[in-house]
């Protein structure tokens, strides 16, 4: 009788077992439109995959707004199980403490993981000095150039021949205003792509210490003649409206889809939406570059944002995470995200699978910011930035363009005040976190 109980007990347990409910792992994130559909269906297709854990995706804002919450909810003992954070606030993070390491998750859960099937550029991003991944890159992006194909036919131009040089580009621009065009181009991220990523692909120095990789006791170096050059070209052909400025992030995208300027600076990020709103052709082209400036062009560098894991999560909640972090990595589901929203791929793998399906044949402009961002290895000014309190300096920079823009202060001295505000960022950053 003992013998037939112990048996319907076991069967019982099992019974439980099989119908318990998965455990959940909250996933906040920032993305908005097609990229938030896409980033549900994967975790639906994880969900389905298997049935011990769901991946349950949270939009929580801007990506300001999303970190902020983040560091707070894990203050409160409520945190997340995953948080998308945005590239800049790497270094916030890192100091935070409250993060658990992608490397130790995955040696620690037993995941097959090999950091060198991801694309160096974009992983160093996201690594210690020693190759140590800290978060798992998610939708990397890198800046580009968009141009109107249709605009450039009706201004007399080669659709086929976008600028390759700035003074090509500015040249291009006054042609395209005098067309008829609203105006000839608008950028987005005015410190992401005309300081962070000029720097980089001209392979000058945005600040010391490689940019903040090499440790605290950083210095802003960008208020240089050549950053002056190019920002007062910009102001002045804002006077004649050449150049129209559309507001702060991605504010500006509007401009280009409605058709009222013919060049736009924004992430390949932006790809998969404008292919949804621009009604007109267009092409995507690499950014510009000085061609006086020796050894440029160099690399641009990434933007965008990683996967970070909090810590103080249960051991079968890290197995989860880790579950899908190497789901996440699978060829097959970065040829899915980067095909259907822009983003590059992070492994070579997807790059290779996205080439050999003929993808790039038929939509190159992402292949396009893929080679950009590997144009040539980086150098200690193109590995990207690692600074503290850098969303604060960047607000900064945005306020600074704007009173420029308005006549308020001059190019050098909006410059100069860029780089003591967030030098004195630096210092208080590195008071709190010694």
């Amino acid at each position: 009788m003992k013998r037939i109980s112990f048996a319907i007990l076991a069967l019982c347990l099992v019974a439980t077992s099989a119908f318990a409910a998965p455990i959940g792992l909250d996933f906040w994130h920032a993305m908005t439109g097609k990229n938030a559909e896409y980033v549900q269906i994967i975790a639906d297709k994880f969900n389905a995959s298997q049935s011990l854990y769901k991946i349950n995706p949270v939009f929580k804002g801007s990506y300001i707004d999303t970190m902020t919450a983040g560091i707070a909810a894990y203050r409160a003992k409520s945190a997340p199980a995953i948080i998308q954070v945005f590239e800049v606030g790497t270094a916030t993070m890192m100091a935070a403490k409250v993060i658990k390491p992608v490397y130790q998750l995955m040696k620690e859960t037993g995941q097959k993981f090999d950091p060198k099937i991801y694309i160096p550029t974009i992983t160093s991003y996201y690594s210690t000095s020693k190759g140590e991944m800290l978060s798992l890159p998610f939708n990397s992006s890198t800046s580009v150039m968009y141009y109107n194909k249709d605009a450039f036919r009706a201004a007399g131009l080669d659709p086929e021949k976008p600028p390759v040089t700035w003074p090509e580009f500015f040249e291009v621009a006054k042609k395209l205003k005098a067309s008829g065009m609203e105006g000839g181009f608008s950028t987005n991220w005015i410190s992401w792509i005309q300081l962070e990523n000029f720097s980089a692909w001209h392979n000058q120095p945005f600040g010391t210490k490689a940019n903040g990789f090499e440790g605290l006791g950083t210095e802003l170096v960008f208020n240089t003649p050549l950053i002056q050059k190019h920002f007062e070209t910009i102001y002045q052909l804002s006077k004649d409206k050449v150049f129209i400025y559309g507001g702060r992030e991605n504010k500006a995208n509007p401009l280009f889809t409605s058709g009222q300027v013919g060049m736009h600076f924004e992430s390949i990020g932006g790809y998969a939406n404008f292919k949804n709103t621009c009604k007109f052709d267009f092409g995507v082209a690499r950014l510009p570059y000085y061609p006086e400036v020796a050894g440029a062009p160099q690399n641009s560098i990434i933007g965008g944002a990683s996967l970070w894991v909090f810590d103080g999560k249960s051991k079968d909640e890290y197995k989860g995470i880790a579950q899908f972090f190497t789901f996440l990595s699978t060829p097959e589901i970065q040829a899915l995200w980067h095909q259907n929203t822009g983003y590059l791929p992070i492994t070579t793998a997807a790059y290779e699978l996205t080439k050999s399906q003929g993808f790039y044949d038929k939509n190159p402009g992402p292949e396009v910011a893929i080679k950009q961002l590997l144009n040539k290895a980086p150098t200690k000014n193109s590995m990207g930035i690692r600074f503290g309190n850098f969303a604060f300096i960047r607000e900064v920079e945005d306020q600074t363009w704007e009173d420029i823009l308005a006549g308020k202060i001059s190019v050098k001295d909006g410059l100069d005040s860029m780089v003591l505000y967030g030098n004195s960022q630096l210092r208080q950053f590195e008071r709190l976190n010694k």
